[in-house]
């Protein structure tokens, strides 16, 4: 299969496995598609699934092949039987694992809006947001972006999962809010686009997946928790609390994130991403608590539990890994596995450090 001569749009690189089953699993994808040993990951039993490197680069493999695909991989791998069997299997102890950290969701007397009011007033995570805007220097602004590129890339994909499997006010308001994050169809306005002017900004390689070997595993859990709940039909009510989740806790991070850029001497296509959010993600907040898990709701009561299990999922791991860079960058270490990959082509003047002056070089 040639290469793309077009990397900002995929497939992903295929990234370095890290343990066992991402070896197996990698090494079988460079090949056509063919039946795996029936008992490949059988023995899977990590002692921590969110942050086990093997188990979630494994995930990821398998989720990507439902997106972008990775390159030079054959696309009939993507329902290949027993791959599924092996993504299964690794999918039972993450989901576990996701369910013991948030425990029970009950649903209050008030409803499922209530719920979810509750839970975001209740989240004390960790100040990523408020250091990022106040003292992050402009190479740990990069690992975060860095981290945040796995997602950003593809902003609202995962979430438009859930488009067929809805009807009526819960489909609608889906696709009011999609609509916004996909620029109203016009492509410089995508939210993808606008987040890959912010690295482009930052001297950072902009293509698809560039950064995957870079990210550690609590990184690929926070993206494979929206394919997990997004890929499964019985979890779209999850689906829908997790995308509330991150509507209503955006707006005011967002802000913090722009004003860090501003501080570190970038300009304002640098930060347009993040602005974008603050007014958008306002908005977005309403409707998705109201129309979309609150219509959801209405019409299947059976799902406002899951609704809150993935808004309260959303949430916990999300803390999870603003603990990661915020321990990481407390004991001088980086948060990435590897330094994030940066463009060459970008002059070194045109990127501020973090006292507002021109670096040496970007590399």
């Amino acid at each position: 299969m040639p290469e793309p001569t077009d990397r900002r749009y995929g497939p992903a690189p295929l990234p370095r496995p890290r343990g066992p089953l991402s070896t197996a699993v990698t090494e079988a994808l460079r090949r056509p598609p063919h039946d795996l040993p029936m008992d490949l990951g059988a023995d899977l039993d990590p002692a921590d699934p969110l942050t086990d490197e093997d188990l979630q680069l494994t995930l990821f493999l398998c989720y990507e092949l439902h997106y972008r695909g990775l390159r030079g991989v054959d696309e009939g791998w993507e329902w290949q039987p027993t791959l599924l069997a092996v993504r299964a299997r690794a999918e039972r102890p993450f989901e576990a694992a996701l369910r013991r950290l948030v425990g029970a969701a009950p649903v209050p007397p008030g409803g499922v809006t209530v719920g979810l009011t509750e839970l975001v007033a209740a989240d004390d995570g960790p100040p990523l947001a408020a250091t990022l805007q106040r003292r992050a220097d402009l190479t740990q602004f990069r690992e975060f972006v860095a981290h945040r590129s796995v997602y950003h890339l593809r902003e609202a994909d995962p979430h438009s999962w859930a488009l067929p499997r809805l009807g009526g006010p819960a489909k609608a308001a889906l696709v009011e809010i999609q609509t916004d994050e996909y620029g109203n169809g016009q492509l410089n306005r995508m939210h993808a686009e606008l987040f890959r002017r912010t690295l482009d900004r930052l001297g950072m390689d902009t293509g698809y997946g560039a950064h995957l070997d870079a990210v550690p595993a609590v990184t690929l859990a926070t993206n494979n928790l929206m394919s997990l709940v997004g890929l499964h039909r019985r979890l779209r009510g999850a689906l829908l609390g997790h995308l509330a989740a991150f509507e209503m806790t955006s707006s005011l991070p967002n802000r913090r994130y722009g004003n860090g850029l501003r501080r570190l001497g970038l300009d304002e296509v640098a930060t347009r991403f993040y602005d974008e959010h603050v007014e958008a993600d306002a908005v977005h907040e309403q409707i998705a608590v109201h129309d979309l898990c609150g219509g959801l709701v209405r019409v299947e009561p059976a799902l406002a539990g899951d609704v809150l299990f993935g808004a309260a999922a959303a949430l916990a791991v999300d803390r999870l890994f603003a603990a990661h860079l915020l321990d990481n960058w407390a004991a001088g270490r980086s948060s990435l596995r590897a330094p994030a990959p940066r463009t060459i082509s970008v002059p070194a003047t045109a990127l501020p450090s973090a006292t507002g002056g021109p670096l040496a070089g970007v590399a």
